[in-house]
């Protein structure tokens, strides 16, 4: 039986840690929402009225369903609150709000202890110890908060979907967004209050998520968003705005209202973001192959590997869902069955 030369090993080792590293940025990449489907909770299905009205005044939101997304508003890109929660009274409709006269009252029944998993510890807060949540899967005690792209101008208008990026925090605690699949699902971290960069989402047309959102503290919290999207005529449209938490029973909706915003941990604009670092450079560098035919046929593979799993980024990203993990997972299967063959006929 033939052995491998030196060459031919580092290049099938190469060839396998390249895979593995991509495999690893499809799995974990901050910005591939895993939205759950309509069909897996029937709360999330809805459609918007293009007339719903954008309204004044200010609002205290401690209960019931709500969603953030865009709207024009005479014309103008404007990134609003949808407040579902009218509807709980059968002769009320939904409107829209501005988010510097919106409050999120996270209450008190929000409370839970984290969990002795280490699949959790990015919440900030040791094993057992309270947190406030505002959970992916509707509390009737507790306000129900999530994202939408489904007012009917901007469906129509954008192209393909939506840049929705946390771009800054500021609060007593930690701040973590994630995405959970079911009841056994890894967590997907969405945004984290720590970070310092911006941290993108896609978010794809005529999309309705919910995520769960936790804060290790009481107390008042301001988050910074912005909205940024292609439109079909070419042009590039964007909007940031501050959303407002008052967390803990005792904390005051007013003093939500009245924070100001200090500019903390905002990016410059154009700043490249960890996330364009990461795909941007490659995995891994395969050594330079010296005097063997095998060795430009790996490197090769390794090419069309790469290309194949980059595509599965953009897939995900664009819409994630357990029946695509389930997919990738067949796919990284198949993928190492294909090197086995390879070393296989190498031998």
């Amino acid at each position: 039986m033939t052995t491998l030369t030196r060459p031919r090993r580092r290049a099938a080792g190469a060839m396998r840690a390249g895979i593995a590293a991509l495999a690893l940025v499809l799995l974990a990449a901050p910005t591939a929402a895993f939205a759950e489907d309509g069909d897996d909770d029937p709360n999330l299905d809805q459609t918007l009225d293009a007339n719903l009205a954008v309204v004044h005044g200010e609002r205290t939101l401690d209960a019931g369903h709500v969603d953030m997304g865009p709207k024009f508003v005479d014309g103008e890109w404007t990134f609003l609150i949808h407040d579902d929660v009218a509807k709980a009274d059968a002769n009320a409709t939904s409107v829209w709000r501005y988010p510097d006269e919106t409050v999120f009252h996270v209450l008190d029944q929000a409370q839970l202890s984290v969990p002795d998993d280490p699949a959790y510890a990015f919440v900030g807060a040791d094993p057992g110890e309270p947190v406030w949540v505002v959970p992916q899967t509707q509390n009737a005690e507790v306000v129900w908060l999530g994202w939408n792209t489904q007012d009917p101008e901007v469906m129509q208008t954008i192209d393909r979907g939506v840049t929705l990026s946390l771009t800054g925090a500021q609060g007593p605690g930690t701040v973590t967004t994630y995405l959970q699949s079911g009841s056994f699902g890894e967590p997907q971290l969405l945004w984290d209050s720590r970070v310092p960069d911006a941290q993108p989402i896609w978010v794809d047309v005529n999309t309705h998520t919910h995520a769960n959102w936790v804060f290790t503290e009481p107390g008042v919290y301001l988050l910074q968003l912005e909205a940024t999207a292609d439109l079909v005529d070419g042009s590039t449209v964007s909007d940031t705005q501050v959303i407002r938490f008052a967390v803990g029973t005792a904390t005051a909706p007013a003093d939500a209202l009245a924070a100001s915003w200090d500019g903390a941990a905002v990016p410059a604009p154009g700043a490249e973001t960890e996330e364009d670092v990461t795909l941007d450079e490659p995995a891994t560098a395969a050594p330079e192959p010296a005097g063997d035919p095998l060795v430009p046929i790996l490197i090769g593979a390794i090419g069309l590997v790469a290309v194949a799993l980059i595509a599965g980024v953009v897939v995900v990203i664009v819409r994630g869902n357990r029946a695509k993990r389930r997919a990738l997972a067949a796919r990284t299967q198949d993928i190492d069955l294909d090197l086995d063959r390879i070393s296989e006929d190498a031998r």
